[in-house]
């Protein structure tokens, strides 16, 4: 709606709520808290929320970046009280002060580029770092595949590659090296860009640029056994097969020791457990595996002594309460909560909040009522009292059934990922178990699930006419 309705303005009375972050669970939690009953503050470097599933199409030019973009003022503005947002990097959560502290990362600053924003209640949702896990290299030779600047760097490098590749005189062994795209990581977000790039050389720069066609190949890397291992073995096999037909190199067992400019050093263990160490050269090196925390968190841990031993995220309780703190919550990649950081998970998280902290105000607006009417039953006429003994009854019952929610408990919808030859694989919960397919129907299923998992209406209009696009007039191969 281009027009939202007018929102009620915030209440210095009612309790300040900051929510750091725009990802999955803070969007989740936004989307269905009841904003009258709180002050809510947003404080996210990001002024959207981003698709992340579908991003890997992003960096090939499937789909445009902006059409899995929600702008957050579209969702807030849409709220029934008035949501304060602040476009900043929370650099220090002092537990002790209860405030924020929050810098002005963008380009152009004004004259306070840092202040402090107080909370009564706080939600940490800021995700999580891209881990390169020590290796000398990585961060300065590697893309990482997380954020709209990612894609757009990638979907450069690609172009860049390949236009290289192209020039005049260039020998044909550093054709191949250009050439050469290697992903390391084989969870979801590896393969689906592994099975996107393939797609875009099979489909398009093969056909307008086709002296790059002997030479472009894709690797995929990866330090355990299989691919996808949160998949069934039979789609793992499906997977490994399908890759094999596109032409997918898939180097298990494989660990990246350096990286170089031009050549990735990995340890591979082979059939018979013996270690080999070999030179990869390579034209775009694609990091889609593991997680680190962000500063801000790190430091927060350090306030709070029941953290000491934890070393991945902050620890949480069943509320998702950070353990030795009071009305501080984590939500996704930031937190362990003994579940896999995923967006499926921060999504649910963010709506448990959502329906504790209105629980919460519901709470404490009936025992307002309770303790209102009860002064009123002491000074009243008899008559009047059986009237107030009544509603106080009800309002009872009332708060029974509010206090009723029960700790968060994460239900495992299933997993999808395309593999590229407009196929794709899905392990679904179905009933009691879970069903598993893996082909050209299952690709369908992947599309219309991420369709309706969309935000927005208008997202998901953008998302299909980027997909019709792409299929009619193929990607664009030319270079920003």
């Amino acid at each position: 709606m281009r027009t939202p309705s007018e929102q009620i303005e915030q209440d210095p009375r009612k309790k300040t709520l900051v929510i750091l972050g725009t990802g999955w669970g803070s969007v989740s939690l936004l989307k269905k808290i009841d904003t009258e009953n709180y002050n809510v503050i947003v404080v996210s470097p990001r002024n959207y929320f981003l698709f992340t599933p579908l991003l890997p199409s992003c960096t090939t030019g499937t789909i445009e970046h902006r059409s899995i973009m929600e702008p957050i003022r579209n969702i807030l503005r849409h709220k029934g009280a008035q949501v304060k947002y602040y476009e900043a990097e929370c650099t220090k959560i002092d537990y002790a002060r209860k405030v924020v502290v929050i810098n002005d990362e963008s380009e152009i600053k004004g004259a306070t580029s840092a202040t402090e924003v107080p909370f009564d209640m706080l939600v940490v949702g800021v995700g999580a770092e891209n881990a390169t896990f020590g290796i000398p290299g990585v961060r300065e030779h590697g893309l990482f595949l997380k954020e709209v600047g990612d894609a757009q760097a990638i979907r450069k490098r690609i172009m860049d590659c390949v236009e290289t590749a192209s020039f005049k005189d260039q020998s044909d062994e550093e054709r191949k090296r250009l050439l050469h795209m290697v992903v390391v990581g084989g969870g979801p977000t590896g393969v689906e860009f592994a099975g996107e790039l393939q797609d875009f050389f099979a489909q398009d720069l093969k056909t307008w640029i086709p002296d790059i066609a002997d030479h472009f190949h894709v690797t995929l890397v990866e330090a355990l056994p299989n691919v996808l291992p949160m998949f069934s073995k039979q789609l793992i096999d499906y997977t490994e097969s399908t890759f094999k037909e596109e032409s997918i190199t898939i180097q298990t067992k494989t660990m990246v020791k350096n990286v170089t400019d031009k050549y990735i050093e990995a340890e591979s263990t082979g059939p018979d457990g013996k270690k080999k160490l070999e030179q990869i050269p390579y034209g775009l090196l694609v990091w889609a595996t593991g997680n680190a925390l962000r500063p801000v968190v790190k430091d927060l841990m350090s306030q709070i002594p029941a953290q000491k031993d934890s070393r991945r995220g902050l620890a949480v309780n069943e509320y998702l309460v950070v353990k030795g703190c009071e009305n501080v919550w984590a939500i996704g990649d930031c937190a362990i909560a003994n579940y896999a950081p995923t967006a499926q998970v921060a999504s649910q998280e963010g709506a448990f909040l959502a329906r504790l902290f209105n629980s919460l105000a519901k709470t404490q607006e009936i025992n307002e009522k309770l303790a209102e009417l009860s002064e009123t039953q002491a000074v009243a006429k008899p008559e009047e009292r059986t009237e107030i003994f009544n509603e106080i009854k009800d309002l009872q019952k009332r708060l029974r059934r509010v206090k009723q929610i029960g700790p968060f408990e994460y239900s495992h919808q299933g997993s999808l990922a395309y593999i590229g030859s407009e196929k794709a694989v899905a392990d679904v919960s179905w009933l009691r178990g879970n069903f598993a397919s893996g082909g050209t129907w299952t690709y369908l299923f992947w599309k219309s699930a991420y369709l309706s998992m969309c935000f927005s209406t208008r997202n998901r209009i953008l998302v299909c006419v980027d997909w019709i696009k792409s299929s009619i007039f193929g990607r664009d191969v030319s270079r920003e």
